[in-house]
């Protein structure tokens, strides 16, 4: 529990905890509405593929930012306002699963793990035609420079 006798501040922070846990349920709903809109949109015009991928990225997207929100939430609730062993450790298996999920809807949507996106990053700059050479990343390293 809160341990201040401010009424008012007990009560700030659970609407901040409805707030935030009613901006990740409207975030996930509106996103998946959105996203069926959108799906339909491109289904309608032709090409169900295109559809069908940029449907799975928006709503994974929309998924990933309420769960953010809800997380948000439930950090709040869990540290702030009723902090007790029991709380902590349902913020952990949360905090868990989401990372999972998130880790999880990345992959789905990029196609590739979270961490290789340096690595894309530095072969796209490799192989661009005005980007450094071979040569050049070969005298970067040696110099270390990036």
């Amino acid at each position: 529990m809160i341990t201040t006798d401010a009424d008012w501040l007990s009560a700030f922070f659970r609407l901040a905890v409805i707030g935030l846990e009613l901006a990740g349920t409207l975030t996930i709903l509106v996103g998946a509405a959105l996203a069926t809109w959108l799906f339909a949109k491109g289904a309608r015009g032709g090409d169900g593929t295109e559809a069908y991928s940029a449907f799975r990225s928006a709503l994974g997207r929309s998924i990933l930012l309420g769960l953010e929100f809800l997380v948000a939430g439930d950090i709040v609730k869990s540290l702030v306002i009723n902090p007790t062993l029991e709380d902590l450790i349902v913020l952990a298996g949360l905090v868990l699963v989401r990372t999972f999920l998130s880790i999880s809807l990345g992959v789905e949507i990029n196609g590739h793990w979270p961490w290789e996106e340096t690595r894309m990053a530095r072969d796209k700059a490799r192989m661009a035609p005005d980007g450094p050479g071979p040569k050049d990343v070969v005298t970067a390293r040696q110099t270390g420079e990036p």
